[in-house]
């Protein structure tokens, strides 16, 4: 199950995911400590939702599934407000942090593996980014995408033991910094608030801290 705060509704509420093809969205109950699910859809996925995330100044829920599609529910009308079919698995969805209509997707695809999208342009990738991978194994969900502050960079993790940084400004295909970060597949990089450092932890046992030029 995935799972993500949503910022743009009233109410405090998070939205999850999971294997049944649902996208669950939870509201704290008044005067209880405890969360009233509903579910906002059940159908428009037909496989496992890998990812889910809610916009911050929108009212549509982002989900992402096995299915290779992506669907943004607007949770005001209750419907789809658009659906896009990708060559690939679907595995995490991301909102950029600075640019409410920005989000990446992270998809299967060797050398091609985050895709970037605005949400006016519905159903049009804006562009794609993706980094040679060295290991035979298959891309994992464990792995997982984070924005810089400034929502102008990207890092990924990989099953190779590297961190991938990507600037969105520029259309290059390879990343545009590699970081030799850990012994074995790095699951996750994300960046210090204040300070120029990635954060990173890995199936060797050990958190990184790595000083960004």
């Amino acid at each position: 199950m995935q799972g993500h705060r949503v910022h743009a509704l009233e109410n405090i509420c998070f939205v999850t995911g999971c294997s049944d093809h649902g996208v669950v969205l939870w509201n704290e109950k008044d005067d209880e400590n405890s969360w009233k699910p509903k579910i906002l859809h059940r159908n428009l996925h037909s496989s496992a939702v890998m990812g889910v995330a809610g916009m911050q100044q929108k009212q549509i829920v982002l989900s992402a599934g096995a299915d290779k599609r992506i669907v943004g529910f607007d949770v005001q009308v209750g419907r789809a407000d658009f659906k896009h079919q990708l060559d690939s698995k679907c595995m995490s969805v991301l909102p950029n942090p600075c640019d409410f209509n920005l989000f990446m997707v992270q998809t299967g695809t060797h050398g091609n593996q985050l895709r970037l999208f605005d949400i006016r342009l519905k159903q049009m990738e804006i562009h794609s980014f993706g980094f040679k991978q060295e290991s035979s194994d298959s891309q994992s969900a464990l792995i997982n995408q984070a924005w810089s502050p400034d929502g102008l960079y990207l890092t990924s993790g990989s099953v190779d033991p590297v961190i991938h940084i990507f600037d969105i400004r520029y259309n290059y295909d390879k990343p545009s910094q590699s970081i030799k970060a850990h012994q074995k597949r790095v699951f996750k990089a994300v960046w210090h608030y204040s300070l120029p450092l990635l954060i990173s932890i890995s199936s060797d046992l050990h958190i990184g801290l790595h000083k960004i030029i």
